[in-house]
C-alpha cells in the first residue's frame, strides 16, 4: 500500500468547477456511472456533496441526501489510484459526522450485490445488511442486478 499523495488530503465541498474530474473518477470507478447531469442535479438540489482532494488531484467524493432523521448515501467513489489508502474510510467518517450534526439517527445506502469490496468496507464501518432490491442496478445487455440495502444507526453527537 502506497502513502497518500502530497500535499495532504483535505475535504471540501464538491464544486461545479471540479465536475469534469468527478465524472472522470466516476467513469473509472463504475460500470454504469452517474452522468454530469446527475451530479449537477444533486448539487442544485442542495444535497451534501464533499470531495477529498490532494492539491489538484481528486481522490474521492460522496453525495448524500437527508430526509427527516435519515441520511441516504447516494454515491461514493474513490479514484482507482487512491484506493486502499483509507480514502473511503475518511469519506464515510465525514458523512457520519455531518449526519450527526444534522440530527440524523440512521444512515442508509444501496450497493451492488456483486461489489464485495465495497460491502466489506461498509461492514467494517458499521453498516449491516437490512434488505435487498431485486433487479435494481443496470447490468449489460438489459440485465439487472440486486442491490443490497445497508443501514447504520447513529448514536447521538460525537464526543
Amino acid at each position: 500500500m502506497s502513502a497518500l499523495p502530497q500535499p495532504a488530503p483535505q475535504l471540501m465541498p464538491l464544486e461545479p468547477s471540479w465536475l469534469d474530474r468527478v465524472v472522470a473518477v466516476e467513469a473509472a470507478a463504475y460500470p454504469h456511472p452517474w452522468t454530469p447531469g446527475n451530479f449537477r442535479d444533486a448539487l442544485a438540489s442542495g444535497y451534501q456533496a464533499q470531495m477529498l482532494v490532494a492539491g489538484e488531484q481528486l481522490l474521492g467524493y460522496f453525495v448524500a441526501m437527508q430526509v427527516l432523521d435519515e441520511v441516504h448515501l447516494l454515491n461514493i467513489a474513490v479514484a482507482p489510484k487512491a484506493q486502499g489508502q483509507g480514502c473511503a474510510r475518511l469519506l464515510l467518517e465525514t458523512l457520519d459526522h455531518w449526519s450527526r450534526l444534522q440530527g440524523a439517527k440512521w444512515l442508509w445506502l444501496e450497493v451492488r450485490e456483486s461489489n464485495a469490496r465495497a460491502r466489506a468496507i461498509y461492514e467494517r464501518h458499521g453498516y449491516r445488511q437490512v434488505g435487498e432490491r431485486k433487479r435494481y442496478y443496470p447490468v449489460d445487455h438489459g440485465e439487472r442486478e440486486t442491490a443490497i440495502i445497508m443501514s447504520m444507526p447513529l448514536y447521538g453527537p460525537e464526543s
